[in-house]
């Protein structure tokens, strides 16, 4: 009996690798795709455009947004990477999990070169989903700086009305 559910978990989880590895390829590009945005956002806001200054825009646009509206609207903006910080380690620690139960079973049967295979996409798994997690953790952070910031800024300009 228990042979029989250990061999279905071990079953049901490697089925999970493949989704595995593609959801960290995704969150690895889109971490580039967000590190490219944060640098062109900052060379504009170097240069005083307002394109580098988001809420502003979208205040100055609908003036009778409520600073509320526009936190939500911040909040909305970190989001997707918000979420990828904290997923992409995990998911990382699943792809080097996963691959774990074969290199085991393949080391037992003295195949090291299925041992190093299966390591060898464990490791490269969990080296990108935290590549990923921490470019996403640096836009996360200085963009919500910034996002306060402009948000002090809106409510000075509020107040000088």
């Amino acid at each position: 009996m228990n042979e029989s559910i250990e061999t279905f978990m071990y079953g049901v989880s490697q089925l999970f690798l493949v989704p595995v590895l593609a959801a960290i390829g995704v969150l690895f590009l889109y971490a580039f795709y967000a590190l490219g945005a944060f640098l062109w956002q900052a060379a504009q806001r170097r240069a005083g455009r307002p394109a580098g200054f988001e809420l502003a825009g979208v205040w100055q646009r609908e003036p009778g947004l409520v600073m509320a509206d526009l936190e939500a609207l911040a909040l909305k903006r970190l989001e997707f990477a918000r979420i990828a910080t904290r997923v992409a380690p995990m998911l990382g620690l699943v792809a080097t999990m996963i691959p774990m139960g074969p290199a085991l079973k393949a080391l037992g049967d003295g195949q090291l070169t299925d041992v190093s295979r299966s390591l060898m996409v464990a490791f490269s798994a969990v080296i990108l989903a935290l590549i990923a997690a921490a470019l996403t953790y640096w836009v996360v952070n200085v963009r919500r700086r910034w996002y306060a910031a402009d948000l002090l800024a809106i409510e000075k300009a509020e107040a000088a009305r």
